[in-house]
């Protein structure tokens, strides 16, 4: 495996006064993976792993995201309809972030999201992936159809509202994505603006930290 990427990092705060107000700790949290990725991405996994070991009294739900955006969306919001709102967060990484939007706005403005290296374009950027793809972490095969495009510009918020409650971690050295497009999507919001690292965040413990200060999660259960 290869050595994590790592990197100098810039904090960007929210201009909001209410960026200040002191919120509840997260009861409740979502994670959403990315374009053909799957509950088995390192970010996942380590993520899991933390609320296993020290926060085992939050309920974690990271669904293996359907293809189609519309059902992806539709089985997300089955599962948190009954969530409360004010402990709600949701994490998610590329086209994940991009559904995490789509949640937080859904939810309202008492939940927050965690973006990471989030996809902001992904019907413009996914439209040339129309076909029969293979998964990441198997053998799986799936189809992207064009009507999935459609879908994702349809589920784009038009704005992001209560940017304070947005945490966005962006690598200037993404391969995959433009650092410049996310940024602007997501001015003024909270961002740590990393000045290399990866697409994968592949030095993802390095900000755990900071993902988990911002949903409000201490350490409680037995340490490992």
């Amino acid at each position: 495996m290869s050595p994590p990427i790592t990197s100098r990092a810039t904090v960007l705060q929210p201009s909001s006064a209410q960026a200040t107000c002191p919120r509840p700790p997260i009861t409740h949290l979502l994670y959403l993976h990315g374009f053909r990725s799957s509950p088995q991405s390192f970010k996942a996994r380590r993520m899991a792993a933390w609320l296993a070991a020290q926060r085992p009294d939050v309920e974690w739900f990271c669904p293996q995201l359907a293809p189609s955006p519309r059902a992806a969306m539709r089985d997300v919001f089955e599962r948190v309809a009954h969530w409360p709102r004010e402990t709600t967060g949701v994490v998610g990484s590329s086209l994940g972030g991009f559904y995490a939007m789509v949640v937080a706005e859904r939810l309202g403005p008492a939940c927050r999201a965690v973006l990471l290296n989030p996809a902001v374009h992904p019907a413009r950027d996914l439209a040339g992936y129309v076909g029969e793809l293979e998964a990441w972490h198997s053998d799986e095969r799936f189809e992207f159809r064009a009507e999935d495009v459609e879908a994702l510009r349809e589920l784009e918020p038009a704005d992001l509202s209560a940017r304070e409650r947005y945490f966005a971690v962006i690598a200037k050295g993404d391969e995959v994505l433009d650092w410049r497009e996310m940024t602007a999507r997501v001015a003024g919001c909270r961002v740590k603006l990393l000045d290399g690292g990866d697409h994968a965040l592949s030095d993802f413990d390095d900000h755990l930290p900071d993902v988990l200060a911002f949903l409000g999660l201490e350490q409680t259960g037995s340490k490992g």
